[in-house]
Protein backbone atom coordinates (compact mmCIF):
# COMPACT_ATOMS: atom_id res chain seq x y z
CA UNK A 1 0.00 0.00 0.00
CA UNK A 2 1.18 3.29 -1.22
CA UNK A 3 1.28 6.60 0.42
CA UNK A 4 -1.43 8.02 -2.23
CA UNK A 5 -3.17 5.46 -1.24
CA UNK A 6 -3.49 6.78 2.35
CA UNK A 7 -3.80 10.24 1.07
CA UNK A 8 -6.84 9.78 -1.02
CA UNK A 9 -8.53 8.31 1.89
CA UNK A 10 -8.00 10.85 4.14
CA UNK A 11 -9.08 13.37 1.56
CA UNK A 12 -12.03 11.72 1.24
CA UNK A 13 -12.87 11.56 5.02
CA UNK A 14 -13.97 14.82 4.89
CA UNK A 15 -17.70 15.18 3.83
CA UNK A 16 -17.74 18.37 2.11
CA UNK A 17 -14.48 16.83 0.27
CA UNK A 18 -16.24 13.46 -0.38
CA UNK A 19 -19.07 15.92 -1.96
CA UNK A 20 -17.23 17.47 -4.08
CA UNK A 21 -15.49 14.62 -5.30
CA UNK A 22 -19.14 13.19 -6.11
CA UNK A 23 -20.20 16.29 -7.58
CA UNK A 24 -17.16 15.97 -10.32
CA UNK A 25 -17.46 12.69 -11.02
CA UNK A 26 -20.90 12.77 -11.57
CA UNK A 27 -20.42 15.57 -13.77
CA UNK A 28 -19.13 13.77 -16.44
CA UNK A 29 -16.21 16.76 -17.41
CA UNK A 30 -14.36 19.44 -16.33
CA UNK A 31 -16.09 21.67 -12.93
CA UNK A 32 -14.90 25.29 -12.64
CA UNK A 33 -14.69 26.48 -8.82
CA UNK A 34 -17.72 28.54 -9.04
CA UNK A 35 -20.21 25.43 -10.46
CA UNK A 36 -18.83 23.40 -7.67
CA UNK A 37 -19.76 26.27 -5.10
CA UNK A 38 -22.85 26.83 -6.14
CA UNK A 39 -24.03 23.00 -6.92
CA UNK A 40 -23.22 22.16 -3.35
CA UNK A 41 -24.23 25.74 -1.69
CA UNK A 42 -21.01 26.95 -0.16
CA UNK A 43 -18.06 29.05 -0.77
CA UNK A 44 -16.54 29.91 -3.63
CA UNK A 45 -13.40 30.19 -1.27
CA UNK A 46 -14.22 26.74 0.25
CA UNK A 47 -14.95 25.06 -2.84
CA UNK A 48 -11.74 25.97 -4.19
CA UNK A 49 -9.94 24.54 -0.86
CA UNK A 50 -11.22 21.25 -1.13
CA UNK A 51 -10.88 20.87 -5.30
CA UNK A 52 -7.39 21.80 -4.37
CA UNK A 53 -6.73 19.24 -1.79
CA UNK A 54 -8.24 16.36 -3.87
CA UNK A 55 -5.90 17.53 -6.31
CA UNK A 56 -2.67 17.00 -4.36
CA UNK A 57 -4.49 13.98 -3.24
CA UNK A 58 -4.49 12.55 -6.70
CA UNK A 59 -8.29 12.23 -7.19
CA UNK A 60 -9.15 14.97 -9.64
CA UNK A 61 -6.88 16.27 -12.30
CA UNK A 62 -6.84 20.21 -13.02
CA UNK A 63 -6.12 21.70 -16.51
CA UNK A 64 -7.04 25.30 -17.03
CA UNK A 65 -9.41 26.63 -19.49
CA UNK A 66 -12.30 29.47 -20.13
CA UNK A 67 -14.88 28.91 -17.56
CA UNK A 68 -17.29 31.15 -19.78
CA UNK A 69 -16.18 28.98 -22.81
CA UNK A 70 -15.18 32.39 -24.61
CA UNK A 71 -11.57 33.18 -25.88
CA UNK A 72 -9.90 36.23 -27.22
CA UNK A 73 -9.46 39.86 -25.40
CA UNK A 74 -12.35 40.19 -22.77
CA UNK A 75 -13.15 36.47 -22.18
CA UNK A 76 -11.30 36.85 -18.46
CA UNK A 77 -8.55 34.68 -17.64
CA UNK A 78 -8.57 30.89 -17.50
CA UNK A 79 -9.66 29.52 -14.80
CA UNK A 80 -8.74 25.71 -12.77
CA UNK A 81 -11.02 23.37 -14.15
CA UNK A 82 -11.51 19.87 -12.39
CA UNK A 83 -12.14 16.29 -13.76
CA UNK A 84 -11.52 13.19 -12.13
CA UNK A 85 -8.66 11.66 -12.61
CA UNK A 86 -7.79 8.17 -14.25
CA UNK A 87 -5.76 6.84 -12.15
CA UNK A 88 -6.97 4.52 -9.92
CA UNK A 89 -6.32 4.30 -6.38
CA UNK A 90 -7.12 1.49 -3.77
CA UNK A 91 -6.98 0.96 0.07
CA UNK A 92 -6.79 -2.40 1.79
CA UNK A 93 -5.89 -3.09 5.16
CA UNK A 94 -3.98 -5.18 5.74
CA UNK A 95 -2.30 -4.73 2.46
CA UNK A 96 -4.19 -6.77 -0.29
CA UNK A 97 -3.64 -7.24 -4.40
CA UNK A 98 -6.30 -8.92 -5.97
CA UNK A 99 -5.41 -6.99 -9.67
CA UNK A 100 -2.55 -9.35 -9.43
CA UNK A 101 -4.78 -12.30 -8.88
CA UNK A 102 -7.32 -10.93 -11.51
CA UNK A 103 -4.19 -10.42 -14.21
CA UNK A 104 -3.14 -14.19 -13.60
CA UNK A 105 -6.31 -15.56 -13.65
CA UNK A 106 -6.49 -13.90 -16.96
CA UNK A 107 -3.37 -14.98 -18.21
CA UNK A 108 -4.73 -18.52 -17.42
CA UNK A 109 -8.34 -18.43 -18.96
CA UNK A 110 -6.64 -16.95 -22.53
CA UNK A 111 -4.26 -19.54 -22.39
CA UNK A 112 -6.94 -22.54 -21.55
CA UNK A 113 -8.98 -21.05 -23.99
CA UNK A 114 -11.70 -20.67 -21.26
CA UNK A 115 -13.51 -17.91 -22.63
CA UNK A 116 -16.71 -19.88 -22.88
CA UNK A 117 -16.17 -21.14 -19.64
CA UNK A 118 -15.95 -17.60 -18.35
CA UNK A 119 -18.61 -16.20 -20.02
CA UNK A 120 -20.91 -18.74 -18.67
CA UNK A 121 -19.95 -17.84 -14.96
CA UNK A 122 -20.46 -14.13 -15.38
CA UNK A 123 -23.56 -14.67 -16.76
CA UNK A 124 -24.47 -16.49 -14.21
CA UNK A 125 -23.16 -13.92 -11.33
CA UNK A 126 -25.04 -11.06 -13.69
CA UNK A 127 -28.03 -13.33 -13.49
CA UNK A 128 -27.96 -13.52 -9.24
CA UNK A 129 -27.22 -9.57 -8.98
CA UNK A 130 -30.25 -9.05 -11.13
CA UNK A 131 -32.45 -10.93 -9.29
CA UNK A 132 -31.41 -9.63 -6.10
CA UNK A 133 -32.22 -6.40 -6.89
CA UNK A 134 -35.19 -6.82 -9.73
CA UNK A 135 -37.12 -3.74 -7.97
CA UNK A 136 -34.36 -1.83 -7.80
CA UNK A 137 -33.81 0.96 -10.45
CA UNK A 138 -31.26 0.16 -13.03
CA UNK A 139 -29.47 3.28 -12.74
CA UNK A 140 -28.93 3.18 -9.27
CA UNK A 141 -27.61 -0.48 -9.65
CA UNK A 142 -25.27 0.29 -12.29
CA UNK A 143 -23.80 3.65 -10.09
CA UNK A 144 -23.62 1.63 -7.19
CA UNK A 145 -21.21 -1.02 -8.97
CA UNK A 146 -18.90 1.92 -10.33
CA UNK A 147 -20.21 1.87 -13.95
CA UNK A 148 -21.46 5.64 -13.80
CA UNK A 149 -24.63 5.46 -15.90
CA UNK A 150 -25.30 8.10 -18.70
CA UNK A 151 -28.21 8.76 -20.73
CA UNK A 152 -27.54 10.33 -23.92
CA UNK A 153 -30.49 10.86 -26.86
CA UNK A 154 -29.62 9.67 -30.39
CA UNK A 155 -28.01 12.06 -32.00
CA UNK A 156 -25.23 12.52 -29.20
CA UNK A 157 -27.08 15.34 -27.43
CA UNK A 158 -27.01 14.69 -23.65
CA UNK A 159 -29.52 15.21 -20.82
CA UNK A 160 -28.09 17.21 -18.38
CA UNK A 161 -25.68 16.02 -16.51
CA UNK A 162 -24.67 11.97 -15.36
CA UNK A 163 -25.91 12.28 -12.11
CA UNK A 164 -30.00 13.82 -13.68
CA UNK A 165 -30.34 12.50 -17.18
CA UNK A 166 -29.78 8.78 -15.70
CA UNK A 167 -32.84 9.22 -13.75
CA UNK A 168 -34.73 9.20 -16.68
CA UNK A 169 -33.17 6.38 -18.29
CA UNK A 170 -36.00 4.39 -18.27
CA UNK A 171 -38.37 5.69 -20.41
CA UNK A 172 -39.57 4.83 -23.32
CA UNK A 173 -37.75 7.16 -26.19
CA UNK A 174 -34.85 6.23 -28.09
CA UNK A 175 -31.10 7.26 -26.78
CA UNK A 176 -29.13 4.71 -24.56
CA UNK A 177 -27.14 4.17 -21.46
CA UNK A 178 -23.70 4.72 -21.60
CA UNK A 179 -21.49 3.76 -18.98
CA UNK A 180 -18.94 6.41 -18.30
CA UNK A 181 -16.81 3.74 -16.26
CA UNK A 182 -15.69 0.57 -16.46
CA UNK A 183 -15.11 -1.37 -13.28
CA UNK A 184 -12.68 -3.71 -14.41
CA UNK A 185 -10.18 -0.74 -16.30
CA UNK A 186 -7.29 -2.26 -15.32
CA UNK A 187 -7.88 -5.68 -16.48
CA UNK A 188 -9.27 -4.09 -19.63
CA UNK A 189 -6.38 -2.58 -20.66
CA UNK A 190 -3.93 -5.87 -20.54
CA UNK A 191 -6.71 -8.26 -21.68
CA UNK A 192 -9.31 -5.79 -23.98
CA UNK A 193 -11.35 -8.87 -25.22
CA UNK A 194 -11.31 -11.41 -21.87
CA UNK A 195 -12.41 -8.08 -20.13
CA UNK A 196 -14.93 -6.55 -22.50
CA UNK A 197 -16.32 -10.18 -22.95
CA UNK A 198 -16.75 -10.57 -19.44
CA UNK A 199 -18.84 -7.52 -18.80
CA UNK A 200 -20.30 -7.72 -21.86
CA UNK A 201 -22.61 -11.26 -20.07
CA UNK A 202 -22.11 -9.36 -16.72
CA UNK A 203 -24.55 -6.78 -17.95
CA UNK A 204 -26.57 -9.04 -19.98
CA UNK A 205 -26.90 -11.42 -17.22
CA UNK A 206 -28.12 -9.06 -14.96
CA UNK A 207 -30.70 -7.77 -17.40
CA UNK A 208 -32.13 -11.46 -17.62
CA UNK A 209 -32.06 -11.48 -13.86
CA UNK A 210 -34.39 -8.57 -13.35
CA UNK A 211 -37.02 -10.05 -16.00
CA UNK A 212 -35.27 -7.29 -18.83
CA UNK A 213 -34.21 -7.75 -22.47
CA UNK A 214 -30.88 -8.95 -22.49
CA UNK A 215 -30.61 -7.45 -26.11
CA UNK A 216 -30.27 -3.92 -24.66
CA UNK A 217 -26.59 -4.32 -23.79
CA UNK A 218 -24.26 -4.89 -26.71
CA UNK A 219 -20.41 -3.67 -27.38
CA UNK A 220 -20.06 -0.30 -28.16
CA UNK A 221 -16.72 0.22 -27.86
CA UNK A 222 -15.18 4.17 -27.13
CA UNK A 223 -12.17 6.01 -25.89
CA UNK A 224 -12.91 7.21 -22.14
CA UNK A 225 -15.74 4.87 -21.71
CA UNK A 226 -16.96 1.37 -21.07
CA UNK A 227 -16.82 -0.82 -23.95
CA UNK A 228 -20.67 -2.03 -23.10
CA UNK A 229 -23.70 0.23 -23.62
CA UNK A 230 -27.71 -0.09 -22.86
CA UNK A 231 -30.43 0.65 -25.18
CA UNK A 232 -32.86 2.75 -23.51
CA UNK A 233 -35.56 0.35 -25.48
CA UNK A 234 -35.97 -2.75 -27.81
CA UNK A 235 -34.93 -0.99 -30.80
CA UNK A 236 -30.77 -1.21 -30.12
Amino acid sequence: MDDSSIDAAQALADPVRRRLYEYVTESGGEVGRGQAAEALGIQRTLAAHHLDRLADAGLVEVSRGKVSGRQGPGSGRPAKLYRRAERELSLHLPPRDYELAARVLAEAVERGGVEEALHTAAREEGRRVGADHRDAPLVGLLRERGYEPEAVEHGGAEEGNAAASAEGAGSSGGGELRLRNCPFHSLARIFPPLACGLNLELLRGLLEGRGEDTGRARMDPAPGRCCVVLSKNNQS
